[in-house]
């Protein structure tokens, strides 16, 4: 009798989630994300959900929290799959790795946790200028130049840029002498498109969360490119 008490009083386990109850619950932090993403995920081994009898995806809460942190990484670090593959591996086996793209002895631990990486955050419009310490016309020169898209809702990403627009100014840079910027990514994303049209042209839904992560990697690397040939061209400069 006593056995059964206290079997009583153990907590109920977990229930376990749908990928609809999964989406339900990280759309309104990512809300790009998709049951296709989701699919693409454990393809890549970055997840690993429990199956039920008739193979449909059950995640227990530490599916949850580890795409949490997934999702987390690609966004707010604009880290590639291969790296967090590779972090993820290296906690998963009991080790601390330094969280990727920490600078040497800071993040040792194994990275920030679920809960501590930080959610973006959305600005109106008057926000956005008091947070950059803008003024309006330099937004609205920004929006004409191509710099800016206009929206209802700003995020962290437009923040800074703005911000850099009001150094950048501060220099006697304006929006307008960055026009060039628009057709110079124009022509990134047309290298991009021409690099995965095989991949594109497939019709299954994997495909195409396998494209937008691939787009994602491949203008990180052009990024790498850009960055090394700009201090290059600062490095002549001061010769």
């Amino acid at each position: 009798m006593a056995a059964s008490s206290a079997a009583a009083r153990l907590p109920a386990p977990a229930p376990l989630l749908s990928i609809g109850q999964v989406l339900a619950r990280l759309t309104p932090e990512f809300p790009d994300l998709t049951p296709s993403k989701l699919r693409f995920l454990e393809e890549q081994k970055l997840v690993s959900p429990a199956r039920t009898e008739s193979g449909y995806r059950k995640f227990c809460a530490a599916d949850v929290d580890r795409l949490r942190l997934i999702l987390s990484m690609q966004r707010d670090h604009y880290l590639p799959l291969k790296v967090i593959r590779e972090y993820l591996h290296d906690v998963d086996a009991g080790r601390t790795p330094e969280f990727p793209g920490a600078g040497a002895g800071a993040g040792a631990a194994a990275g920030p946790r679920p809960s501590m990486l930080s959610q973006e955050r959305r600005f109106n419009r008057e926000e956005l200028i008091r947070e950059a310490g803008a003024s309006p016309m330099l937004l609205n020169d920004a929006v004409s130049a191509s710099v800016i898209v206009p929206a209802e809702v700003y995020g962290d990403d437009t923040l800074a840029v703005l911000r850099a627009l009001v150094e950048l100014q501060r220099c006697g840079i304006e929006p307008r002498h960055l026009r060039g910027f628009r057709a110079a990514t124009e022509r990134e994303l047309g290298l991009i498109e021409s690099a995965l049209a095989p991949l594109a042209r497939r019709r299954d839904a994997s495909s195409k969360a396998a494209v937008a992560e691939r787009a994602k990697e491949i203008a990180n690397q052009l990024e790498v490119v850009r960055g090394s040939l700009i201090r290059s061209a600062l490095g002549r400069l001061a010769q």
